[in-house]
């Protein structure tokens, strides 16, 4: 029996649409999240690369900051428009397209010598990147079942995931022992084969579950279609779940996780690198376990997402203020293993938005909610360069701006979570009427 006020994803059982799932489900989907992982690499790759991009361009904290910043920028700048193009175009062109983008930008980036050439080829990067997430998500629901979308979203952001083990298993050692360019070129050709199979193979949608025409129409239609999805508090839970759970993993993943273990906590670069691989690893185990109880329990997700963000808090507070100069390995690790649940908690975000809005308008409120996490990413690197250098690399007093985001992001979610409970009743009761007064 459910809990009282819980919405069970059984409830989407049976509706008039519904695909069906199955093996070739699977292979369509995974074509697309070979693309998202690939996406996933080069995003990461500097997170490896932070030392040696400091050096190759003989730059301080403040400029290293600004590529990840840049890359983010531009991600989280094309969350919108991405979703736009995704419930006009389809899944496959705009995967296509975010496929050349950020397969340039590597190439870019293995090849650049200048600190400009190096930023235009991150921020080509991250366009391309911004281009394939949303897609994902968009066909899972296009090939899997209403009551499915919890684990397959989570199931992708875990491969994704891999995706990061991968920069910091693989590239990190490429690195040291092939040089930049080998590395990063070699990285890129992933980026050729994902191309030519989704060119090949991949389908918008199953044989007989096309879309119902939406008039894509009008001058106001962009505005009207965002202005929708902003009403509906469920996409605005969602970004700011998304806002307060990600971006403490982002950016320990992405640039500082590996100057503040080395330089701040004294650790050996192969043993950074194995603390940033447990994050990682972390993040795959704890995606599982959050898909498959929010699949069957949708009451969990509020208390998933604030307890993740309670325990992040905690251990960053604990690992800041450890009174000697360096914290014990096992208080590191406990903090890398709940770092990788911020993760599959900012997931939670995009099933806030998702039954909060129609087909047509889903690619649009994902991107809204995307947005959420890296902007508070790009926040977070920008505050943590600048206080780095103004402190003579202080992390303790770098992190703390940590705080300051998690509250804010808190205080919204604190606010939206009954209003966005009530609409999305509202949701699924009309939702069942449909279901009873449509003829077979």
């Amino acid at each position: 029996m459910s809990a009282p006020g819980e919405i069970r994803t059984s409830d989407a059982k049976g509706l008039p649409g519904d695909p069906p799932g199955g093996r070739r489900a699977v292979a369509v989907w995974g074509l697309g999240v070979a693309v998202y992982f690939v996406a996933i690499t080069f995003r990461t790759s500097l997170g490896v690369a932070g030392i040696d991009a400091a050096d190759r361009f003989h730059i301080n904290a403040s400029a290293l900051s600004t590529f990840s910043i840049l890359q983010l920028l531009v991600y989280a700048g094309m969350q919108i428009p991405v979703g736009l193009l995704v419930d006009r175009l389809g899944t496959k062109k705009v995967l296509v397209l975010g496929a050349v983008l950020f397969t340039v930008g590597q190439f870019g980036f293995a090849l650049s010598h200048s600190y400009g050439m190096a930023l235009a080829s991150r921020a080509l990067l991250g366009c391309g990147d911004a281009m394939t997430f949303i897609s994902v998500l968009r066909l899972g629901a296009r090939w899997f079942p209403a009551r499915r979308g919890p684990l397959v979203a989570q199931i992708a952001a875990l491969i994704g995931m891999a995706g990061n083990l991968i920069s910091t298993l693989l590239l990190a050692r490429l690195l040291h022992d092939l040089g930049w360019t080998p590395t990063f070129a070699g990285s890129a050709l992933g980026g050729v084969l994902v191309l030519v199979l989704v060119l090949l193979f991949l389908r918008d949608h199953p044989p007989g579950h096309e879309p119902e025409p939406h008039p894509h129409v009008g001058k106001g239609f962009v505005r009207n279609q965002v202005a929708a999805a902003w009403r509906e508090p469920g996409t605005r839970l969602g970004m700011w779940t998304h806002f307060t759970t990600q971006f403490p993993a982002m950016v320990f993943l992405l640039l500082w996780g590996m100057p503040f273990l080395v330089e701040a906590q004294g650790r050996s670069r192969a043993e950074a690198g194995e603390l940033l691989t447990l994050v990682v690893l972390s993040n795959m185990a704890i995606g599982l376990v959050y898909g498959q109880v929010i699949a069957r329990h949708h009451a969990a997700r509020a208390p998933l997402a604030l307890g993740t963000v309670a325990a992040t808090a905690l251990l960053w507070a604990s690992v800041l203020a450890w009174p000697e100069r360096h914290a014990p390995t096992a208080l590191l690790i406990v903090l890398c293993v709940v770092l990788g649940a911020c993760g599959p908690a900012s997931m939670i975000g995009f099933d806030f938005a998702r039954p909060a809005n129609p087909p047509e308008r889903l690619g649009t409120a994902s991107g809204i909610v995307n947005m959420g996490g890296f902007m508070a990413s790009m926040a977070t690197l920008l505050a943590v360069g600048v206080l780095l250098d103004a402190t003579g690399h202080n992390f303790r007093i770098a992190f703390a701006s940590v705080f300051f985001l998690q509250a804010l992001g808190l205080s919204q979610m604190l606010r939206l979570r009954g209003r966005a409970h009530r609409r999305e009743r509202e949701h699924v009761v009309a939702s069942r009427v449909e279901a009873v007064h449509v003829p077979a």
